[in-house]
């Protein structure tokens, strides 16, 4: 059977095969938030012509159905089909994102420590050339240099001796020889080969980032950054964990994380002329999902009761294993985990925000897929993860989006003509709004009086913002010439969830240790959302807690900043083990508190006004 797109292309399909997998296997990617389940309602497709069984059509309204729209994943062609992918169907996920270097990472690393200390060490060495006399293997003689340099022991894999015979024939048996500080050649390489590199990779559910750094100095030499092509089988770990174990899609995951990382890589090599044999090590940072993702382990485990991974603290296994295209033989180190869902992301995290070592006590916030939460300062640390879902990545709501260029960042609305002002990503027009506009719309509609504590509308406005559709209540975010762009009263519901597991997370974490919010001196929020998110509007609507903004620190991406400093530092690496093994670990899934907490939270601010004043204030004012 055929599947004709308008846009020129025809593909096949199997028979039984739904529209969104024959696409997907032609290399063409949906949304789908849920992975292919029929649940999102994101990978809307006008069915043009042709016989075709359709099954759910959940989300879909009534306007939609009649124009023929339906779900990809729940449409399975039985003849020949014409269908139109609209754009904001079509998931893009190879391109690259914009990214900044917003902090010199080399005085940051020597603000904490004074000198570099890579995990490959490297000697140079001299070996006397084999005569007919000399009959020493090559390995031998290297050995015997080795000893006399005070470094026996050294071990060395296949991949290393394959190439031993050319490289030392090749200069001269004169080299310099790279290994670990656990003493595993790595590489021989020229001595007019001064630079060498690595690489710092932060593997998220939502995006990859690299960095590229030379040893020598310690300076970033490239970054790259993509979305993770994970999402073409759901956005969040959960729906990735099915996919790996129910779907068998374990090496699927792990293949195209990987080719995210080689797609970013063999450009900047190119650009900056450096061969890949002189990339020489890898540091990977993620959560405990996404790093067992990386290395083809089964993570069943971790959403099944007693909520276990495999491992929280790996070996160190080589680039060769991974499938990273530099040196083979380079080591990769994967920053400890701490439990099911507090990965090495975090532990990076609090590495680079340094408030382990402070007496001061501070809070820890990456917001995003996965809400995940540290507290603590020199003498202890709890950590825990809140499923925030990922609202805030724009799936779940029927208009979201990510911060990207058309995503409606920002929110005003007047309080007595309820006219919208938008700020958009790139001044674009408005394809969509994402977690921060979400954030600021909410905010401003409860203090305009167009929500309730509760998130619902309010029924007695004179305002054609307002309208009625097949899932209730909507107000008209921008009218656009094709489609409107609105914020539902389910979308509401759904970041008033998210937020309130965030704020439970906190409460309960605070409530262990028998602490106040006063109490928090800082709090730092990490991750890509943070760039976009104001502090006073997620405050309003229950999200942070109602402290000064200045104790607020946006520290950006802190994952991939902890993975390099663990390149350039064993200090570092040293230090990341011990805040992995410092964090005393929440399990809120089975936390007797934290339900009471969440409902308590499921209100504008709160259930208890009490603890958001300065909101009470504008509240009473407005």
């Amino acid at each position: 059977m055929e599947i004709k797109i308008t846009n020129g292309k025809t593909i096949q399909a199997d028979p039984g095969q739904s529209v969104y997998k024959a696409l997907k296997d032609n290399g063409i990617y949906l949304v789908a938030s849920c992975g292919g389940k029929g649940v999102c309602g994101k990978c809307r497709v006008k069915l043009l012509e042709g016989p075709a069984k359709v099954g759910s059509t959940a989300k879909l309204l009534q306007k939609e159905l009649e124009e023929h729209m339906v779900l990809a994943c729940t449409t399975f062609p039985e003849g020949d089909i014409v269908i139109e992918i609209p754009e904001e169907s079509r998931l893009v996920i190879g391109d690259k994102i914009a990214i900044s270097r917003s902090k010199d990472l080399r005085s940051f690393l020597h603000s904490v420590e004074a000198g570099l200390i890579p995990a490959i060490r490297r000697v140079y060495l001299e070996l006397a050339p084999p005569t007919i006399q000399d009959h020493s293997s090559d390995l031998e003689r290297l050995r015997l240099a080795l000893a006399e340099k005070g470094l026996e022991g050294m071990r060395f894999s296949h991949g290393f001796v394959l190439d031993l015979a050319h490289s030392l024939r090749a200069l001269n048996w004169k080299f310099n020889l790279d290994y670990t500080e656990d003493l595993y050649a790595v590489a021989i390489a020229s001595p007019e080969q001064v630079d060498r590199y690595g690489l710092a990779v932060d593997i998220g559910t939502t995006t990859v980032v690299v960095y590229l750094v030379n040893y020598s100095d310690g300076s970033l030499v490239d970054v790259g950054m993509t979305y993770n092509s994970q999402m073409r089988f759901g956005d969040d770990v959960i729906t990735r964990i099915v996919h790996a174990t129910e779907g068998g899609g374990l090496k699927e995951l792990r293949d195209v994380v990987v080719n995210d990382i080689n797609d970013i890589l063999a450009p900047m090599l190119d650009r900056q002329s450096i061969r890949s044999a002189t990339v020489d090590s890898v540091v990977i940072s993620g959560n405990t999902t996404m790093s067992q993702l990386f290395w083809g382990l089964d993570p069943s485990s971790i959403r099944e009761e007693p909520y276990v991974p495999t491992l929280n603290t790996y070996p160190i296994w080589d680039a060769g294993t991974a499938g990273i295209k530099i040196n083979p033989q380079a080591p990769v180190y994967t920053v400890p985990s701490v439990g099911s869902y507090v990965g090495g992301d975090i532990v990076a995290g609090v590495l680079a925000s340094r408030l382990h070592l402070n007496s001061e006590i501070a809070l820890f916030m990456d917001i995003g897929t996965n809400g995940e939460i540290a507290i603590g300062n020199n003498e202890w640390l709890m950590t825990a993860a809140c499923s925030a879902g990922p609202c805030f990545e724009g799936s779940g709501i029927r208009h979201g989006m990510r911060a990207t260029e058309g995503a409606i960042e920002s929110v005003k609305i007047d309080p007595a003509t309820f006219e919208p002002t938008l700020g958009v990503i790139g001044n674009a027009t408005p394809a969509g709004i994402c977690g921060s506009g979400m954030i600021d719309a909410i905010s401003e509609l409860f203090f305009s009086g167009v929500i309730d504590q509760r998130g619902k509308f309010m029924r007695d406005l004179k305002t054609d913002r307002i309208r009625i559709e097949d899932e209730g209540p909507e107000f008209i975010l921008y009218r656009g010439e094709r489609r409107n762009i609105v914020l539902s009263e389910v979308d509401i519901e759904n970041v008033m969830r998210a937020k309130a597991a965030i704020y439970a997370g906190v409460s309960v974490l605070l409530k262990e240790v028998g602490l106040s919010l006063d109490i928090v001196d800082r709090i730092y929020i990490a991750g890509g959302f943070g760039n976009y998110l104001n502090v006073d509007k997620a405050i309003m609507i229950g999200m942070l807690p109602d402290l000064p903004k200045e104790k607020y620190s946006f520290i950006g991406n802190t994952s991939v900043a902890g993975a390099y400093l663990c390149l350039l530092s064993a200090k570092m690496r040293k230090e990341a083990e011990e805040i992995a093994a410092r964090m005393t670990y929440v399990e809120l899934s089975v936390s007797r508190g934290f339900m009471d907490e969440y409902m308590s939270a499921l209100f504008l601010p709160h259930t208890d006004m009490s603890l958001f004043p300065t909101v009470q204030d504008l509240y009473k004012k407005s």
